[in-house]
C-alpha cells in the first residue's frame, strides 16, 4: 500500500504544484499599496489622484510578483488579468458615481412640494416649480414609445420569423444601423420639416416632439428585438409547427412570450436613451412656462429644455435658475431610474417560468 501511494505521489519537483496565498492577500495588498501611495503623497505633496494612481501601479506590481514567488507564473498572469478587469470596473464607475453624486448633492435641496406641483407661469425670481416640464417630458416620451414599440418590434419580427437572408431584410438592416448613429439634431430637423409641410412654418408642438424622438428609439428597439427573437431556441419554434400551430400564432403565443422579458429591456433603453435629449425638442417642441397637457396643440415644456434654458437664459435670477436646472437634473435621473427598475420587474414578471 505503500509502494503504490509513493507511485501515484507527485514528485516535489513537479512545476504544477505550489503554495498558495491567503485568502486575504489581495486585501492586504490592496492595503499595503494605499498606505504606500499615502505615504508618498505625504512626502512628495502629490494630490490625492497622483496617491490613487501610484498605490494602483504598487498593486498591479506587488500582488503579481508576490504571486509568482508563492503561487508560480500561471496564478501570477491570473491574478494580474483579475487586477485589470477590477481596475477597469472601478473606472468605469468613477464617471457614474461621480454624476449621481454631483447631481444628487446640488438637487436634492430645491426639491419640495412647490417645486413639482407649481410651473413658472407668471413667475419671477423665487417660486414656481417644474410641474408643466415633468407632464410634458412624460407625455412626449409617452407618444414617442407608443409610436417607436410597434414598428420596432414588428421590424424585428420580421427581420428574425419572416425575412431572414431576403434582399428587403439586408436593406433594413443596413438602414437600421444608419438610423442608429444618426445625430439627434437631425432627427429633430426631420421632425420639423414633416410638421412644416403639414401646419406650414413656426409649428412647435409636443407630438412633433415624440416623432423626432421615436426616429432615435425605433433602430435602438428593432436591434434589441431582433437580438431577443434570436435567442429563442428553435427547438420551440419546430415543436409548435409538429402541433400544427401556424406560423403567426407560433410567433404572438410562442416567440414573442420567451423574448419578452429582453425585449422589454430593450425598450426601457430606448427610453432611457431619449428621454434625455435637447436638441429635436428645442427644434419642435419649444418652451413655455404653463401646463400643456395637449400635444396636439402649441408648445410643450419637457425637463431637458427647462434645463438648458435655465442655464443659458436665466435672466436677471441666474442663481435661482442655476439651483432649479440642478433640481430638475435630479427629478430627471429619478425618472429614468425608477423606468429602469419598473422594467426589470415587468421583464421578470413577463419572463417565462422555469421548473416542474
Amino acid at each position: 500500500m505503500t509502494d503504490l501511494e509513493t507511485s501515484i505521489r507527485p514528485p516535489a519537483s513537479d512545476p504544477l504544484i505550489h503554495g498558495q496565498l491567503p485568502r486575504q492577500a489581495p486585501v492586504l495588498a490592496a492595503v499595503i499599496a494605499l498606505g504606500c501611495g499615502a505615504l508618498t503623497t505625504v512626502i512628495g505633496g502629490f494630490s490625492l489622484i497622483a496617491a490613487v494612481i501610484i498605490a494602483w501601479l504598487l498593486l498591479l506590481v506587488g500582488l503579481p510578483t508576490w504571486s509568482r514567488f508563492v503561487e508560480g507564473s500561471r496564478k501570477a498572469v491570473d491574478r494580474f488579468a483579475t487586477l485589470m478587469m477590477w481596475s477597469a470596473f472601478a473606472l468605469a464607475m468613477v464617471p457614474l458615481v461621480s454624476l449621481v453624486w454631483t447631481v444628487t448633492s446640488k438637487g436634492i435641496g430645491i426639491l419640495s412640494g412647490q417645486f413639482l406641483t407649481y410651473s413658472m407661469r407668471g413667475v419671477l425670481g423665487e417660486g414656481g416649480g417644474i410641474y408643466h416640464a415633468v407632464l410634458g417630458t412624460l407625455i412626449i416620451t409617452g407618444l414617442a414609445t407608443v409610436i417607436s414599440v410597434p414598428i420596432g418590434v414588428l421590424a424585428a419580427v420580421y427581420l428574425v420569423e419572416y425575412g431572414k437572408g431576403s434582399k428587403v431584410a439586408r436593406v433594413i438592416t443596413f438602414l437600421v444601423d444608419v438610423m442608429t448613429g444618426i445625430p439627434s439634431i437631425v432627427a429633430g430637423l426631420f421632425a420639423y420639416a414633416l410638421f412644416v409641410l403639414i401646419f406650414g412654418p413656426g409649428v412647435r408642438m409636443g407630438i412633433g416632439g415624440s416623432v423626432a424622438l421615436s426616429v432615435l428609439m425605433i433602430p435602438i428597439v428593432v436591434r434589441a428585438s431582433e437580438e431577443m427573437l434570436k435567442l429563442v431556441p428553435d427547438e420551440l419554434r419546430e415543436a409548435s409547427y409538429a402541433l400544427g400551430v401556424p406560423k403567426w400564432r407560433t410567433i404572438t403565443k410562442v416567440v414573442l412570450p420567451t423574448a419578452v422579458a429582453g425585449i422589454v429591456t430593450g425598450v426601457t433603453l430606448a427610453v432611457a436613451r431619449v428621454a434625455g435629449e435637447t436638441a429635436p425638442l428645442l427644434i419642435i417642441a419649444g418652451l413655455t412656462t404653463g401646463v400643456n397637457l395637449n400635444p396636439f396643440s402649441d408648445r410643450m415644456a419637457t425637463l431637458p429644455v427647462f434645463i438648458f434654458y435655465s442655464i443659458t437664459e436665466p435672466g436677471l435670477y441666474a442663481e435661482e435658475m442655476t439651483d432649479y436646472a440642478w433640481g430638475a437634473a435630479f427629478v430627471l435621473v429619478t425618472l429614468v431610474m425608477i423606468l429602469n427598475i419598473l422594467a426589470r420587474v415587468v421583464g421578470g414578471f413577463f419572463a417565462p417560468k422555469t421548473g416542474r
